[in-house]
C-alpha cells in the first residue's frame, strides 16, 4: 500500500525540490557569469583540489562526483581542451590513467572559489543559524547513510 505524503510532507518536499533547483542554477549562473566555469567544471577542480597530489584515477572521480562513465568521460574532454585538466598515464598499469589539475586549473579554481564561497553563504548558510546548519547536517548524513546502505544491496 502506498504511503502517500500529507500536505506538510508534500509542502516541505516541494519547498525543498524547488530550493534545491533554484539554488543550483543561481550558483552555475554565478560560475560562469564571474569566471567562466560550470558547476561541473567546479565539482570536478575542487575534486582534483582536494586530492593529495592534484590528481586522481577517473574511476575514483567517478564515484566522488556519483556521475556516469560517459558523462565523466565527455566532461573531462571538454575541460582538457581548455587546459583545465589534463590525462597522464599510471605508471603502474599501462591502461590506467589519472586525472590531473594543471596549473590553469588551479588558477581557475583559486580565481572561482571566493564569488561561489560568497554566494552559497549569502543565499544558503547566511540564511540559517548555527542550530540549523548542524540540523541540516544531521538530516542529509542520516539520508546519505539510507541511501549508501540501499546501493549496498
Amino acid at each position: 500500500m502506498t504511503r502517500w505524503l500529507d500536505d506538510d510532507e508534500q509542502r516541505a518536499w516541494r519547498a525543498y525540490l524547488q530550493m534545491q533547483n533554484r539554488l543550483t542554477a543561481h550558483l552555475g549562473r554565478q560560475l560562469q557569469q564571474d569566471s567562466g566555469l560550470s558547476l561541473a567544471d567546479y565539482e570536478v577542480l575542487v575534486a582534483l583540489t582536494d586530492a593529495g597530489e592534484g590528481r586522481l584515477r577517473p574511476f575514483a572521480l567517478q564515484r566522488q562526483l556519483e556521475w556516469e562513465q560517459s558523462r565523466l568521460s565527455h566532461h573531462l574532454s571538454r575541460m582538457q581542451r581548455r587546459g583545465l585538466v589534463d590525462r597522464e598515464g599510471c605508471p603502474g598499469d599501462r591502461r590506467g590513467a589519472f586525472v590531473v589539475l594543471t596549473p590553469a586549473g588551479r588558477e581557475a579554481i583559486e580565481a572561482a572559489a571566493p564569488g561561489h564561497v560568497a554566494t552559497v553563504r549569502e543565499f544558503f548558510l547566511d540564511q540559517l543559524d548555527r542550530d540549523e546548519v548542524a540540523t541540516l547536517e544531521r538530516l542529509a548524513t542520516r539520508v546519505l547513510r539510507r541511501l549508501d546502505a540501499d546501493e549496498q544491496g
